[in-house]
């Protein structure tokens, strides 16, 4: 769900899919660092909302790419809306833009560079666009709730460093992402408690999606682990 503008220095579930899953990622799997032409190499982290992503990613020192700003605008007719008539489903994969997402990590591997927009969350609306450079780094983190749909395409293309999705107890991420919210006045105080204990009710669901969509899923401290080996070894390669 999109919730507040974000500052471009600093580091949002549907039904399970019908085709067979891909294996989950690791970082001794995926291509070599140069292979293709690539200058760099993708991270994806995702997980339920509230389970620590943005602050885990900003503690890894690499580079981040927020998926949250490729979020539709609230305007969008292709919108997906809550079956409860309560407006649009900011949860569902299909209200953003994976297209976008997807140039955004390709030409970032590719260049080193992009520009990426910036997206107000309790507006529901894109309002600028900002450049985000890797500055050489062999390596970044692209962390969002739908960080996972992506990794099949960042596979494919030789992209993909790992694929972690974060996991914790579903009432520590409730309390922690009404919290946030409420906070950061992402959206109105009814809505983001209807929201809350529906993500709660849902939590294990949505872990159990992205890890079929090929996510290792794990807590903090294994995925600090593994962003450091990924990151050791294209120090190696590079």
């Amino acid at each position: 769900m999109p919730v507040s503008s974000h500052s471009r220095t600093q580091p949002p579930p549907s039904p399970a899919l019908s085709v067979p899953p891909p294996r989950p990622a690791s970082p001794e799997q995926e291509a070599p660092h140069g292979q293709g032409g690539t200058r760099a190499r993708v991270i994806l982290l995702t997980g339920p909302s509230g389970s620590g992503k943005t602050s885990l990613a900003a503690r890894s020192g690499l580079p981040v790419l927020r998926l949250d700003d490729f979020y539709k605008e609230g305007t969008d007719p292709t919108l997906p809306q809550l079956p409860d008539g309560g407006g649009a489903d900011w949860d569902a994969p299909l209200s953003w833009d994976a297209t976008a997402a997807v140039a955004a990590i390709g030409a970032l591997c590719r260049s080193g560079r992009t520009d990426v927009p910036v997206y107000d969350i309790a507006a529901s609306a894109r309002v600028g666009v900002s450049g985000l450079d890797l500055g050489g780094a062999p390596l970044f983190i692209a962390e969002g709730i739908f960080a996972a749909d992506v990794i099949t395409d960042c596979r494919a293309a030789g992209l993909l460093a790992d694929a972690l999705c974060l996991r914790g107890r579903p009432t520590t991420t409730f309390r922690r992402r009404l919290a946030r919210d409420l906070r950061e006045g992402r959206k109105s105080a009814p809505y983001l408690v209807r929201r809350g204990l529906r993500l709660l009710r849902n939590e294990r669901s949505v872990v159990a999606r992205h890890t079929a969509l090929g996510a290792h899923p794990c807590a903090k401290p294994e995925a600090l682990a593994r962003i450091s080996a990924a990151r050791a070894a294209d120090t190696v390669d590079a």
